[in-house]
């Protein structure tokens, strides 16, 4: 059996300077809980505005038959 590499999918979120670490927190932990989401890469830029990439695994199913 043939392994391949992993495959992921992305999605970015930007949030606004004026969100708070516990907003923050909830969102990216009900993309996880909910829809497999997993924190890829968080930049926090000096204005207070956040860009977070999340990624998720992309399984491709091997016909069998």
């Amino acid at each position: 059996m043939e392994r391949r590499p992993a495959t992921w999918e992305f999605r970015e979120v930007s949030l606004p300077r004026g969100t708070s670490r516990e907003a923050t927190r909830q969102l990216l932990t009900g993309a996880a809980e909910t829809d497999h989401w997993e924190l890829d890469r968080l930049r926090l830029f000096p204005d207070g505005r956040r860009i977070v990439r999340l990624r998720r695994r992309v399984y491709r199913m091997a016909r069998t038959a």
